[in-house]
């Protein structure tokens, strides 16, 4: 908390775009909360959902009594992700295993770090190996066990006398920021990885490969494209899963449902969450059908993986509704279209005159502008500065990355093409203040 009260705001009410703090003061939110709002604050069929269901029933019995929702659910996670990339429509990379008449099933969980931990779970008695490959920048909550996986150690540092210690880091690949030494730049990146990933695949106890499409909160970094194809094939090779932690990219934040599907790779795991039902804490780890029955006993009483508020029944409800608004508003699509209309902006913003240096980057309305200084360092103290300036002006944004030094756009997908211009008009104006 700023010492004169102007950061944090408190936030009373939030509809569409935008948010009104204690003071009934109006914001434009570009961070749709965490990614959380895609189909926009307190989306008005997706809240009816939430209403209608706590009136019916509000609490069920987890894995023991179940309510019809939560097979609903399950069964649209299915056909929204597996079953669909399995489809002809889908240009799916090879697999191991046969994707034909391929489904999903699910584990559902509260919070995105609870996903990621069933993945990890799921991966340790499919393969009977602890071993997990996971990469610099990796965020994936902070829980215990997926502290293991979370790779800056801000987080990991405190508690690391208490960690399993089970996951390998290697470098996250980045497209060049140079376009003229792109190709060979990202070449040899992706060569280093696979000699590396390589060595520790041979040496038998990796039972599954980690990562985000993009990663999000460690910078909006984007990937070369032959990424994730490269870890499929290193999976397949080596009998290890390759889990996708999509819980931030998920659900049209890119442009595609799932970041996934901008390369044509199946994962055998995926972790979802945030957008998943608009503003209710729910998540899900969907792997396909016969990874999880290999993975899973079934119970004889008593499951080895529950919660008290597993599946729980406003959350699917929430869900439902949510899913069939990205449908209805074709949010995916307009996710495509505005966000290659603004990277387009931001890459005029990277060419203007500053005293700070910017790069942009992006897929989709998930988008980032780094900022460095003359000698390439993080440009963390401007960055910070810029979005309490906005604050005041009228625009919610966070910065991202281990440093602090991007400013990201990961706006509700429903957000106008005359908004994101205002958006970023006033984050070029705040940036030619530093001069």
């Amino acid at each position: 908390m700023e010492a004169d009260g102007s950061w944090p705001i408190v936030w009373t009410r939030a509809r569409g775009v935008n948010v009104w703090d204690a003071e009934g003061r109006k914001y434009l939110d570009l961070t749709a909360a965490f990614g959380v709002a895609a189909a926009g604050h307190a989306n008005p069929r997706v809240v009816r959902a939430g209403q209608r269901q706590m009136a019916t029933l509000l609490h069920a019995m987890g894995d023991v009594h179940p309510h019809p929702l939560k097979a609903q659910l399950a069964q649209e996670l299915s056909r929204l992700t597996f079953e669909r990339w399995a489809s002809a429509r889908f240009k799916v990379q090879g697999s191991r295993f046969k994707v034909g008449r391929s489904a999903g099933k699910t584990i559902f969980c509260n919070s995105g770090f609870e996903a990621v931990e069933a993945a990890l779970k799921t991966a340790t008695l499919a393969t009977g190996k602890r071993g997990v490959i996971a990469f610099e920048g990796a965020y994936h909550g902070l829980g215990y066990g997926a502290l293991n996986v979370t790779h800056r150690e801000h987080f990991r540092g405190p508690f690391r006398s208490q960690l399993g210690e089970f996951g390998h880091f290697l470098p996250f690949p980045v497209v060049a920021a140079d376009v003229r030494r792109r190709n060979s730049t990202d070449a040899e990146q992706l060569r280093l990885l696979t000699s590396a990933a390589t060595r520790l695949l041979r040496r038998g106890d990796i039972g599954a490969i980690l990562v985000e499409p993009i990663q999000a909160r460690g910078g909006i970094r984007v990937p070369p494209p032959e990424f994730l194809p490269l870890l499929r094939q290193l999976c397949d090779k080596h009998g290890a899963l390759l889990i996708l932690d999509e819980i931030y990219t998920g659900f049209g934040r890119t442009g595609k449902w799932f970041a996934c599907e901008h390369s044509g790779v199946v994962p055998d795991v995926i972790c979802l969450g945030k957008a998943l039902t608009g503003g209710f804490p729910l998540s899900a780890c969907v792997g396909r059908a016969d990874v999880m029955d290999a993975a899973w006993p079934a119970s004889t009483g008593e499951a080895i993986h529950t919660s008290t508020f597993l599946g729980h029944p406003v959350g699917c409800a929430m869900a439902l509704a949510n899913i069939a608004e990205i449908r209805r508003l074709k949010l995916v699509e307009r996710s495509a279209r505005l966000g290659e209309w603004l990277l387009a902006e931001l890459f005029k913003v990277q060419g203007s005159k500053f005293k700070v240096v910017c790069r942009a980057r992006g897929v989709g309305l998930m988008a980032g502008l780094e900022l460095l200084r003359a000698d390439g360092s993080p440009a963390t103290a401007e960055s910070l500065a810029i979005i309490k300036r906005l604050l005041h002006r009228g625009f919610i944004f966070l910065p991202e990355g281990e440093h602090g030094n991007v400013v990201g756009f990961t706006p509700p997908l429903t957000i106008t093409q005359t908004q994101l211009r205002r958006a970023v008009r006033a984050l070029a104006e705040e940036l030619a203040v530093l001069l």
